[in-house]
């Protein structure tokens, strides 16, 4: 499919260049050959011009025609001159007999006066390009001088252009055909990418959702091929189901979540909102999953830099430091998520010191202006734990939707749906911050959060 599509983005930038550069090259060749054509007619009228003003014009006797021109005399020495310029000369009576010309031959051509320049065909293999010109002394006619130029100074840097043209057009459609070919392939590239994650988007989708549908579909077929079904069991069936069908909501709305991220039409309800507090209330939510495993959990606050106990104004602007503009439930979410994942992921029972897991929250930067006036800051979130580490080789991975980095945990019911990390990387861009993971194996993770700080305006 992509190959294909990839072959008619080629064609199409091919033949739209061959049609433009045709349109292009046409064009060129026009204007060439008329400046040509108007070169060598210039070149004929001027030396019709010449001509004439050589021309030795007598008194004529016994004739209704009072002038006369001398034929020997005008034209004796113009002969060889015009010979080396390859321009003929000829000259006819008033009643249209050729008199003098430099031609070997006549050209047996009816003569037509016309000034302004016309191309001639003599012989099945020769062209001329003439001008006759009507030499007159007041109203009587005295002759007519036609000059001829030969066309092949027209035809032969016409069909050199027309080489030249065609060569520079096929060579720049061959270019433009393989440069379209790879432009194409470097366009259907993140296509191709998107297409293959939607793929796996939507086969590791499909097989989450299945693993519980058929779990509860087992359950219920169950409890109902006994129709003698004890009521104690019928009600841990029951609580069953109910723990499937509520993994089945979280994951379906982890999946929404994710796909309205994708979108950009996440609804967020923005608010100040005092990241201690919140912090507070997440730490209050996890701490007895926390206490029966066995792991300290702690939250630590950082006192912000610009802290001054004996400035009043400073002390308001303290209260406020942990303050950020955006949606409560959303990083509530987020750091939720990672605390979870942190406790999880901390193994009480291997030999090693205590487990924890630290959460700190600092701001970073002082204020923009020494007055107070306007606060520019970021406020730093690390959830830190002495758990069993990431592998190198994993951690371009971790944020990837439906990504595990232990595989034996994939089918244990009590297991995530790999989307936790990829939720919080979409609700960290959405309020314009950045997240990151340091690991090592064995010894523990660190998650931190960089989000920008509301701009807090006070007058001091």
């Amino acid at each position: 499919m992509f190959q294909a599509t990839r072959r008619r983005l080629a064609l199409w930038y091919t033949t739209v260049t061959a049609v433009l550069l045709l349109l292009f090259a046409t064009g060129v060749y026009l204007y060439v050959r008329s400046t040509l054509i108007e070169r060598v007619d210039d070149t004929l009228k001027h030396v019709v011009e010449v001509v004439e003003r050589s021309l030795v014009i007598q008194p004529a006797e016994a004739s209704q025609i009072p002038y006369r021109v001398n034929v020997e005399a005008s034209f004796r020495d113009n002969a060889n001159a015009v010979e080396d310029d390859h321009i003929d000369l000829e000259w006819f009576s008033a009643t249209g007999e050729l008199l003098w010309s430099t031609l070997s031959e006549p050209l047996n051509i009816p003569l037509h006066p016309n000034n302004g320049g016309e191309t001639v065909h003599p012989s099945a293999d020769h062209l001329l390009r003439q001008v006759t010109e009507r030499v007159q002394v007041g109203r009587h006619v005295l002759g007519y001088l036609r000059v001829s130029h030969p066309w092949f100074e027209v035809a032969k840097p016409s069909r050199q252009l027309i080489i030249d043209l065609t060569f520079g057009t096929v060579t720049m459609v061959i270019s433009t055909g393989a440069i379209g070919w790879l432009l194409s392939g470097l366009a259907m590239k993140p296509i191709r990418e998107s297409y293959q994650r939607l793929k796996q988007f939507t086969a590791d989708a499909s097989h989450e959702l299945r693993n519980p549908i058929a779990m509860i579909q087992t359950n219920v077929q169950v409890a109902l091929a006994d129709p003698d079904f004890e009521p104690q069991l019928q009600r841990q069936q029951l609580k069953v189901v109910e723990r499937l069908t509520q993994r089945l909501g979280r994951l379906v709305n982890d999946l929404l979540f994710l796909a309205r991220a994708d979108s950009g039409i996440v609804q967020s309800q923005w608010q100040p909102v005092p990241l201690d507090a919140l912090l507070i209330e997440v730490i209050e939510e996890q701490q007895l999953v926390a206490a029966e495993k066995g792991i300290s959990l702690s939250l630590h606050f950082v006192d912000p830099p610009f802290q001054n106990p004996t400035d009043e104004a400073f002390s308001a602007l303290a209260e406020e430091a942990f303050t950020l503009l955006g949606d409560w439930d959303q990083l509530a979410r987020l750091f939720t998520n990672l605390v979870s994942n942190a406790v999880q992921y901390t193994d009480t029972t291997e030999s090693r010191s205590e487990a924890s897991v630290q959460v700190e929250l600092q701001q970073l930067e002082r204020p923009s202006s020494v007055g107070g006036r306007t606060m520019h800051s970021l406020l730093k979130v690390q959830v830190r734990d002495t758990g069993i580490g990431i592998s190198e080789s994993a951690l371009p991975h971790i944020f990837d939707r439906f990504y595990r980095v232990d595989p034996a945990r994939k089918y244990a019911v009590t297991a995530g749906s790999g989307l936790g990390l990829a939720i919080a990387c979409a609700i960290v861009e959405n309020h314009h911050g950045q997240i990151q993971v340091s690991s090592v194996l064995n010894q523990g993770t660190t998650v931190t959060v960089t989000l920008p700080a509301q701009n807090l305006t006070k007058d001091i």
